[in-house]
């Protein structure tokens, strides 16, 4: 950010006054610019034990595979997002989301949140966002072509907890440290 969307005058980064972290301040107004993470959301869509995967049509990652998920818009909720997206990727209608997996990316500044779903019907097919779409069973997922860490746990999560024949919630942090990419589960803390 340069300059400021209220005044139009330089910006500068410093830390406000009775705030902790450096933000982007007008030098002029004096208003303070905050910056918050991007919340992505969507859908792990199952029918009859398969998972519905879209293949990129867009960067990044073009021509991999990933879940139907997007970012979130101002003025509706994380759920009715995931349906949205799963809409406008796949084509494809979806039933009875329960939140599964709820990840935090810091150096990305997302958080991806992901609510598994029923298939209502098998009308679906690539969106604009989307090469080709198509249903696996967990042995037949690309699990070397899945686009993003965020999925490709989630995925793992999945089929991990359908074997054990109980759903749960899924929350950690996904970071980036020394070049590599790793998952930290967030366990509540005791009560």
């Amino acid at each position: 950010m340069k300059f400021c969307s209220e005044c139009g005058r330089p910006v500068e980064r410093k830390i406000p006054p009775e705030d902790t972290r450096e933000r982007y301040v007008c030098a002029y107004c004096a208003t303070v610019h905050y910056q918050n993470p991007r919340v992505v959301t969507g859908c792990i869509p199952e029918w009859e034990g398969r998972i519905l995967l879209c293949k990129r049509a867009i960067e990044p990652r073009y021509g991999l595979w990933t879940l139907p998920a997007g970012f979130m818009e101002n003025d509706e909720t994380a759920i009715e997002a995931a349906v949205r997206e799963t809409l406008e990727e796949a084509r494809a209608r979806v039933d009875a989301l329960e939140l599964h997996t709820m990840l935090s990316l810091p150096h990305a500044n997302q958080v991806y949140i992901m609510f598994r779903a029923r298939l209502l019907d098998l009308d679906f097919g690539p969106g604009h966002e989307s090469l080709e779409v198509r249903l696996y069973d967990e042995h037949e997922i690309p699990w070397d072509l899945i686009a993003f860490p965020t999925i490709l746990h989630t995925l793992k999560f999945y089929f991990d907890d359908r074997r054990a024949g109980a759903f749960r919630t899924h929350v950690g942090d996904i970071v980036r440290s020394g070049g590599e990419v790793r998952y930290h589960p967030r366990r509540p803390a005791p009560a």
